[in-house]
């Protein structure tokens, strides 16, 4: 992948580390706010409920932040792009909708099916 490629998909990944970390100090203070005055059994399972929901979601982008690094630092050592299971070049169009992606599509669909997973993937 040549360099303008790369600072592309570098500038993409950084923009969505950047949303990733807002969202998660939104969940995380979603998350911890105290809501000591809730009286009512049914608000105070909602709040728990809602609590929850904002621990998961900053735990998702959590796990995007963690991903998004690992893709810089494969652009850092040359190996983004590059399917880490066959070594095949990853299609482009796969890039652009998951910069993250660490597999061609024929891999991540094997590596899919041998989960039992169903979603599909680009």
């Amino acid at each position: 992948m040549d360099q303008q490629k790369l600072d592309y998909f570098r500038k993409l990944l950084l923009e969505q580390r950047r949303q990733a970390n807002e969202d998660l100090t939104a969940e995380r203070t979603t998350a911890l706010e105290d809501d000591g005055a809730v009286k009512d059994p049914g608000d105070a399972a909602q709040s728990d409920q809602n609590r929850d929901s904002s621990f998961e979601a900053a735990s998702r982008d959590s796990d995007l932040i963690e991903e998004i690094d690992e893709a810089l630092s494969r652009i850092d050592d040359g190996t983004y792009g590059q399917c880490e299971r066959c070594g095949k070049p990853i299609d482009e169009e796969r890039l652009k909708a998951v910069p993250t992606a660490r597999y061609d599509a024929e891999c991540q669909a094997k590596i899919e099916a041998a989960q039992g997973t169903e979603t599909p993937s680009l």
